[in-house]
């Protein structure tokens, strides 16, 4: 045999035994995904509360198949893509349960009021002489670059012109429960019920089915839509399959001007109406009764804090801890950018926990993971959304945010909770994945242009200041 034959003979033994061998069977075994996070801290939030050191979660067609091990994830599957977290958390997305998006346009025009002369005095005129589409439009792609980077994957929102909202909303790659709002006054996208009602019909309608996108239908208040309205949205949601999104019970006066004018509290008005459902989503709930509690627990609605809002306004501080034994379905919410005046769930988480140790003079009530399960698992339980997101299962939908942890303000750690809630800020947010899709990576934005959306923003803000300039000069 010749020596090149030799060499032949050789390589192809070697080529056969490397073919047979256990690992390349193994490697060959791997299912193939189209995205693996590995090495991180892994935070489940699923009903064990797994905290997964040197975790991986895999992702296949938009949805998480595996959370685990680093090492058995990588001997079960093979990725197109890998996401190395080792240093960092993967946490499953914050859900902001209550915001009111575009209105980051509006941030800072009016700060240290009450919320009637807020609303009343500069809210409203403001959005009576701004509010366009195409308004709408640039305010959604502002609060939605805020929130990807602060690790926010899906919101829930209720404002006008939400079909404009949905469409920037799919276009940027974020998860949203999204109202259109009805109110018994003319307001910028409708003059009339009627045809508010044809809106939202034909929204709820055109987003059916949607990867992304929840529709919803969104009265504003008890105090601003009528009764027989209130009812109409009921049978709209009972008809359509649409969520209810609204204001309750976020002021005293609020509470004083139903009771009076119906004979019952805020809650107990719309129990007593029919208005509460398993479908229904109520921001605030700061003035309860026990009772109204329970009613909250009994038709399954889902309860929104918006703690800095409530605090920045001086509208009261919401029962918490009571709800939370109560078994309410409760949720975590930043208020718009108006009222607050940022879009982080971080700010919200830590203010939520912090307030009512302080209200309540008890240091050990909302504990931090408590906080974190309000912006997370327990979020998505308030938005009746928890058999998709909110926690790291296999099933669910792959929203996924992947977290520093080694900034000096972070630095040592002992508990990942408290980490998380206390120490960490919306700037130590590095990757997000929505739907299974990479979104932002390494703190750039992929799905929006930063620069462009800052400068649409800064050219609005001229107009409004002299919308309001105007309104001021007048006599």
């Amino acid at each position: 045999m010749t020596g090149a034959l030799k060499k032949i003979t050789a390589a192809f033994a070697a080529l056969t035994l490397l073919l047979s061998s256990p690992l390349l069977a193994a490697a060959q075994r791997r299912r193939p995904v189209a995205l693996l996070i590995t090495g991180g801290t892994v935070v489940t939030m699923d009903k064990d509360r797994r905290v997964i050191e040197d975790g991986a979660v895999a992702v296949e067609r938009g949805r998480i198949v595996a959370v685990g091990k680093r090492a058995d994830i990588l001997r079960s599957y093979a990725a197109r893509e890998t996401i190395d977290a080792r240093g960092r958390a993967v946490i499953p997305g914050l859900i902001n349960g209550h915001t009111h998006i575009p209105m980051t346009l509006f941030r800072g025009i009016a700060d240290d009021l009450d919320l009637n002369e807020w609303l009343t005095k500069y809210i409203f005129p403001a959005e009576g002489k701004n509010v366009t589409e195409a308004f709408v439009r640039v305010g959604t792609q502002l609060g939605l670059a805020e929130m990807i980077r602060g690790g926010t994957t899906t919101y829930c929102d209720m404002y006008y012109f939400e079909d404009a909202i949905a469409d920037e909303t799919a276009r940027a790659g974020v998860r949203g429960l999204l109202g259109e709002t009805v109110i018994d006054f003319p307001v910028a996208d409708n003059k009339t019920w009627p045809d508010a009602m044809r809106y939202a019909e034909n929204f709820v309608r055109k987003w059916k089915g949607h990867a992304l996108i929840t529709a919803a239908i969104a009265p504003h208040a008890p105090y601003t839509v009528s009764e027989a309205h209130l009812r109409e949205v009921r049978s709209f949601s009972d008809r359509t399959g649409a969520p209810i999104v609204t204001h309750v019970a976020e002021t005293r006066k609020e509470v004083e001007d139903i009771t009076r004018d119906h004979g019952a509290s805020p809650v107990e008005y719309l129990a007593r109406i029919g208005f509460l459902s398993l479908r229904t989503v109520a921001a605030h709930t700061v003035h309860l009764t026990d009772n109204e509690i329970k009613l909250l627990r009994q038709y399954h609605v889902g309860s929104v804090h918006n703690p800095e809002s409530n605090m920045k306004l001086a509208s009261g501080v919401a029962p918490v801890p009571q709800m939370m034994r109560e078994g309410v379905l409760l949720g975590l919410g930043t208020d718009g950018a108006a009222s607050n005046n940022d879009l982080s769930m971080w700010e919200a988480m830590d203010a939520a926990a912090k307030l009512h140790k302080l209200s309540s003079n008890d240091p050990k009530v909302v504990t931090a993971e408590e906080a974190f399960a309000m912006a997370t698992i327990n979020g998505a339980r308030a938005l009746h959304m928890d058999a998709d997101i909110g926690s790291l299962e296999a099933g669910k939908r792959a929203d996924i945010v992947v977290v520093d942890l080694d900034a000096l303000h972070q630095t040592p750690r002992y508990n990942i909770y408290s980490h998380l809630v206390y120490a960490t800020k919306a700037s130590d947010v590095r990757t997000v994945v929505i739907e299974g899709r990479v979104v932002m990576r390494d703190r750039r934005l992929l799905t929006l242009n930063e620069a462009l959306i800052k400068q649409k923003a800064r050219a609005l803000r001229e107009r409004v200041t002299r919308s309001l300039s105007t309104a001021e000069a007048r006599p």
